[in-house]
């Protein structure tokens, strides 16, 4: 009997241990890394970018049918500024969007959604999208056409991932998906919008629905 109770009380210690380690990683992890963001915005964002997407279809092949191959670059200066405009219109409803949901989720939280974590994590996250941006835009003025979607989806993973480090480890994946996608793409010139298409709608629609059931609810 005596024996007993000291194997329960034994196994209440080691449960209140557990319990106590437990509280300690997510402080940590709460005060290392930034855990409000919100998977509507994700979604959100995938549905702006299918949206842009079919738009831009449109203008490019001016067409009702099914997707084609194009067999030359868009040069007409009235097409590239139409699709800039369509790809900044995605940007900002995108940006504007997820910051809204990212704020109200940190609210449910109890969370301040500028501190200095969330700027890590900013910084980290710019500096390969503004590589990027402005690799892109030296596409832009050779006219090099071919590997702007695959250097958009590239440049991107790897901001997703740089930035990764200082948010939920899941934001990682979609990065590694996005570099992998804009890595064939750049094997098939021609289907730009396609590829956009799936990694800036698709992926999205599918990552944001996962984080939303997942850490959301």
């Amino acid at each position: 009997m005596f024996y007993f109770a000291i194997q329960s009380s034994f196994k209440m210690q080691e449960k209140d241990i557990y319990s106590e380690l437990s509280s300690i990683r997510n402080l940590m992890e709460r005060s290392s890394k930034f855990i409000s963001l919100s998977g509507l915005s994700g979604i959100m964002a995938g549905i702006y970018s299918l949206i842009g997407a079919f738009i831009a279809y449109k203008i490019v092949y001016n067409a009702q049918g099914i997707l084609q191959y194009r067999n030359s670059y868009i040069s007409e200066s009235q097409i590239l500024w139409q699709l800039t405009s369509i790809a900044a219109g995605v940007l900002v409803l995108s940006l504007v969007t997820g910051i809204w949901l990212t704020i109200r989720q940190a609210r449910k939280k109890g969370e301040k959604f500028w501190n200095p974590v969330s700027k890590r994590l900013l910084v980290n996250m710019t500096i390969p999208l503004l590589t990027g941006g402005l690799f892109i835009l030296i596409l832009l003025i050779r006219g090099e056409y071919a590997i702007i979607s695959s250097a958009c989806l590239i440049f991107y993973g790897l901001a997703l991932i740089a930035a990764s480090h200082y948010t939920l480890s899941d934001v990682k994946w979609l990065g590694f998906s996005e570099i992998i996608l804009g890595l064939v793409a750049a094997l098939i010139p021609g289907y730009g919008i396609v590829f956009w298409t799936i990694g800036f709608g698709i992926l999205h629609i599918l990552y944001g629905s996962i984080m939303h059931f997942k850490y959301n609810q």
